[in-house]
């Protein structure tokens, strides 16, 4: 998928820093159909509330299979440039894991160990909701990163919901990222761990990510999980 391609230094910029940005990986016309298309049962196999879970506030669908293509390119490309990164982390956190260079076959590493269903999903925020930190592990395989795409403008189509990643390091203090994102919009960023350079090697920091409270309007996002769930 050629829309990927530019990004090659960003996705080069995880071996140092705490997330990837890749502006307008896609068109606002592609944004609107995902957003359109919320409503269609028939596109997902699930869908979550957050407050009953105490997940936060707000609600997200996960696709079903076959997922839209756009989804699925998507997936597909963005897999292939972070199994390169995917590979580095294990190597410098001493990990044995290796990822493969494609996404079909990374799959059937997660249906052998019984992970199945698609986790790529739509979340739906509107004025209070916001979403708590966490992570999304839905198995023991799990391919260490992660992207989320903003669908809506902030200050257009909503006030507040900022995106923000918090990292706990060994014996110090967490520190966090408010990642300034707009409409198209992608940040590429860990899911649990990711290897942190230091004078003496690599040591393991742990990430976990959320949203803010959304102050007025709607806010819509694409998440695209790379490993599937149970």
């Amino acid at each position: 998928m050629q829309r990927v391609a530019p990004f090659a230094d960003a996705f080069g910029a995880l071996d140092e820093a705490s997330y990837a940005l890749l502006r307008g990986l896609l068109k606002p016309a592609e944004c609107e159909s995902l957003i359109a298309a919320y409503d269609e049962d028939e596109r997902y196999r699930k869908r979550v509330d957050m407050a009953a879970h105490n997940f936060g506030r707000g609600e997200y669908r996960y696709f079903a299979d076959p997922l839209p293509p756009l989804v699925a390119e998507l997936r597909e490309a963005l897999y292939v440039r972070l199994a390169d990164v995917a590979n580095r982390w294990s190597e410098r956190l001493r990990d044995e894991t290796r990822f493969p260079t494609t996404l079909v076959a990374f799959a059937e590493r997660s249906r052998a160990a019984g992970q199945a269903r698609p986790t790529p999903l739509i979340l739906k925020y509107g004025a209070g909701d916001h979403n708590r930190l966490h992570q999304d592990l839905y198995g023991d395989v799990v391919f260490p990163l992660q992207v989320t795409i903003l669908l809506s403008e902030p200050g257009r189509d909503f006030e507040g919901g900022e995106f923000a990643l918090v990292e706990q390091h060994p014996r110090a203090q967490s520190t966090v990222e408010v990642v300034p994102l707009h409409l198209g919009d992608a940040v590429a960023f860990a899911v649990d761990r990711r290897p942190h350079r230091s004078k003496r090697g690599a040591y393991t920091v742990h990430s976990r990510h959320g949203v803010s409270t959304v102050h007025s309007g709607s806010r819509y996002a694409l998440g695209i999980i790379f490993h599937d769930a149970r």
